[in-house]
């Protein structure tokens, strides 16, 4: 499994090559004519607009001036969720370089070669500590031994990896896997956590691997009666687990017992409101724990009270305003009231849950930026007014819903007209995006997944 990752740093001394060998996955761009023309003359830059085509001898460049971090991966198979591991260097850590661990799901082409990966990655330089080295003139070897690290240690998974997501309970971290043979996997990763920080430890788990066999599960739930995609830990109640499937159909688990003798109980009747349409997506309310809320095909938001009979949880549903599928939703964590959705006709919605009613509610704001579906949304962990979205027309957008219009200045340019004033950044250079999640200990910096590989940035306006 380790041959197969690959770590590239975006700097000038690779740009070529990655030109070269994948035009398409140069990391962030901002479209800029090129310096000269065919003539050889000297042709001004520009700003590229969101949705604006190229035109013959344009091509996407970035600009690393905007850029505080900026590095891609690869790891063999498409990893389409993935999920941070909560970690004891420290929260709010933005002294570069720096060091995250992860967990990721694989969609192989074969069902039976697929993996849990979890990896860790580390120095991670700054943009700052790249150019600097590029100007010095240190040796290559030196050089190398500032190139970012990602470690990793796979678990063998039956099925691709719909979704994943972790927790920690004490000194616990698990995670929930969403197989696409229709189960819920619960892991214990602490074994191979302790193994991606030292090298000795990574080869012990790796025999320990092949002579054993695959790790098996710490419990199987094969009560749903489809795949699914829907997953997610309740914060606020430790060992809560969430889980909806295609048939629309949700379940809640919890856990009894001590880490050494937990069990894991599933309640069996499903909160289906939405069936037989598919659950997209569900999330905990940050500071209920009996509040859940899910998304769903239907085009609809639901509202769940888990303290009620499944027949009678759903205490509120909104629909309406999204024209289709609406595939992904965030509950804001500073500003409870607020939740984000996104969906397959490129809307994003913020709604104001204060102002949900039996009789319809109207989003707060709506935004159409992306050209092709939403599948990511995630609400800044600290600034509650900012969230990152990112789907299929490979891009992902910074918000601030702080910035008002000011209808007193308006641009000449009847493009830059149409963008909205909310839209900070964006982020170009993956193939179909599919998540990202804002690294909570380290303010600013997102991690997102694509067909084509990972990318670790912090823009400068975040």
């Amino acid at each position: 499994m380790s041959e197969e990752m690959d770590f590239e740093t975006i700097n000038d001394s690779e740009d070529e090559s990655m030109d070269d060998s994948n035009e398409d996955s140069e990391d962030d761009k901002i479209v800029e004519n090129g310096n000269k023309d065919q003539n050889g003359s000297k042709v001004e830059s520009k700003v590229y607009l969101p949705g604006q085509p190229l035109d013959p001898g344009e091509e996407l460049v970035v600009d690393k001036s905007t850029y505080r971090m900026l590095h891609h991966a690869q790891s063999g198979a498409p990893c389409l969720s993935f999920d941070v591991i909560l970690d004891e260097l420290g929260s709010d850590r933005e002294t570069y370089p720096l060091s995250m661990y992860l967990i990721a799901g694989t969609q192989a082409d074969k069902t039976h070669v697929n993996n849990l990966l979890v990896m860790k990655m580390s120095n991670l330089h700054g943009m700052k500590d790249i150019d600097s080295e590029d100007e010095s003139s240190e040796s290559e070897d030196e050089n190398d031994d500032k190139l970012p690290v990602m470690t990793v240690a796979p678990i063998k998974h039956q099925g691709c990896v719909n979704r994943i997501r972790c927790t920690r309970i004490e000194n616990t971290t698990l995670a929930a896997s969403w197989s696409e043979l229709g189960r819920v996997n619960l892991w214990n990763l602490n074994e191979q956590l302790q193994a991606v920080d030292n090298t000795a430890s990574l080869l012990t788990y790796r025999k320990k691997c092949e002579q054993s066999g695959a790790i098996k599960p710490l419990y199987t739930f094969n009560g749903h009666l489809s795949e699914g995609y829907a997953l997610d830990w309740c914060p606020t109640e430790k060992g809560t687990l969430a889980s909806g499937d295609c048939r629309g159909n949700i379940h809640i688990w919890c856990i009894s017992g001590n880490n050494s003798s937990a069990t894991w109980e599933v309640d069996q009747r499903p909160y289906n409101s939405h069936a037989p349409h598919s659950v997209e997506d569900v999330q905990w309310s940050p500071n209920e724990r009996n509040v859940l809320a899910s998304c769903s095909v239907d085009k609809s938001i639901k509202i769940w009270d888990t303290r009620v009979s499944p027949q009678s949880a759903c205490m509120l549903s909104v629909s309406g305003t999204h024209t289709a599928d609406i595939n992904v939703i965030s509950w804001n964590r500073r500003e409870n009231q607020f939740l984000v959705s996104g969906g397959d006709d490129g809307l994003l919605c913020v709604w104001d849950m204060r102002e949900f009613s039996p009789n319809g509610s109207t989003p707060v704001a709506t935004f159409k930026q992306h050209i092709g579906p939403v599948t990511t949304v995630e609400w800044h962990p600290q600034e509650a007014t900012v969230f990152a979205s990112g789907g299929a027309d490979d891009q992902i957008a910074q918000w601030d819903l702080s910035v008002e219009v000011d209808h007193s200045e308006k641009p000449e340019d009847s493009e830059l007209a149409e963008i909205p004033p909310q839209l900070l950044f964006i982020h170009q250079g993956q193939t179909d995006v599919k998540e990202l999640h804002w690294h909570p200990q380290c303010p600013g910096t997102i991690i997102s997944t694509a067909h084509s590989g990972y990318n670790i940035f912090r823009t400068i306006s975040v």
